[in-house]
């Protein structure tokens, strides 16, 4: 590094670089889904926290995935919502580090909890009778706390190799927050091996996940076939579709941010990817499982029923 060059103390988060009007108008919209993701999640952990029949290993992934939705929500909305109505869209340095930390270690976890619940409604359908045994409390919980510690080791590995960078470009991030690949745009160094090390973690993080969720799915939808009772296929039905909505939003959306070449889309395009899996994605998934869940609304029923009679 030449003795001309500086680090960068704060840098400015662009936004969507819209119309005052508008940015006042998304800011009530987006405080609204924002609201709407902590509500319908902190209800169905609620739930299944004080409802005794959900005390099971799905419910217990279950309350894993909503209180990751809602950190995930909260590491970037927050800032969001203030640049849209303040002047000064500015972050400090660290915290920008902390907030791209937080939102990658928070990401996998998601994905990685994803894998872990498709596992388990492989077990419940594909083997009914060992389920007690091969998804034991222990197990779930040892399941459950390797999500999140692979996920912060994956994060710290790739803030680490940023935080080897010298920072001394342009101090603006053409963003809403600070996004892993935007933020190697602040370097004024050779960032090919933090890219590198993106696309294989993408690949191992997204790419397997997927597949291993594909094929439990293939399995599983293969034994509810075979499954003779109407009712019994059509609650393996309504249990797993929902998972697979589920699936279906945050592998797409991700895969397409990540994997998808630079070129085939643009920086505001990426904008609104980073938007749909970090807001609208943690608002829709306690929706699409308490909607197409009857055990969920059962328990939200037995709730409501025991405060009127209070």
């Amino acid at each position: 590094m030449g003795s001309n060059q500086t680090w960068i103390s704060e840098v400015i988060l662009l936004g969507f670089q819209i119309d005052p009007e508008l940015e006042v108008f998304l800011f009530g919209l987006f405080l609204l889904f924002y609201s709407l993701t902590l509500l319908g999640n902190g209800v169905i952990l609620g739930l299944i926290c004080l409802d005794s029949r959900l005390h099971t290993p799905m419910y217990f992934f279950l309350s894993h995935l909503a209180i990751v939705d809602m950190a995930y929500a909260s590491s970037t909305v927050p800032k969001m919502l203030a640049n849209l109505i303040l002047q000064k869209k500015t972050i400090s340095f660290a915290p920008c580090i902390l907030q791209t930390f937080l939102y990658l270690a928070f990401a996998v976890t998601e994905c990685l909890s994803l894998v872990v619940m498709s596992y388990d409604r492989y077990v419940a359908i594909c083997h009914p009778l060992y389920y007690s045994v091969i998804m034991s409390w222990r197990v779930c919980t040892v399941l459950a706390a390797t999500c999140w510690i692979f996920s912060f080791l994956l994060a710290l590995v790739h803030i680490s190799l940023i935080l080897r960078l010298p920072f001394c470009g342009a101090q603006k991030i053409n963003h809403f927050f600070c996004q892993i690949i935007s933020v190697f745009k602040l370097a004024c160094a050779d960032t090919r091996l933090n890219q590198i090390v993106l696309f294989v973690g993408s690949v191992f993080v997204l790419v397997g996940p997927l597949c291993l969720v594909l094929g439990s799915y293939a399995r599983i939808l293969a034994a509810i076939l075979r499954i003779q009772s109407a009712e019994g296929r059509r609650k393996a039905f309504s249990t797993c579709s929902s998972h697979l909505c589920v699936v279906g939003l945050f592998f797409g959306t991700a895969i397409v941010m990540y994997l998808a070449p630079k070129s085939s889309h643009s920086q505001e395009q990426r904008k609104i990817l980073s938007l749909f899996y970090s807001l609208f994605n943690p608002m829709l998934n306690p929706l699409i499982y308490s909607l197409r869940n009857a055990e969920v609304k059962g328990a939200l029923r037995r709730f409501l029923e025991k405060k009127r009679s209070l």
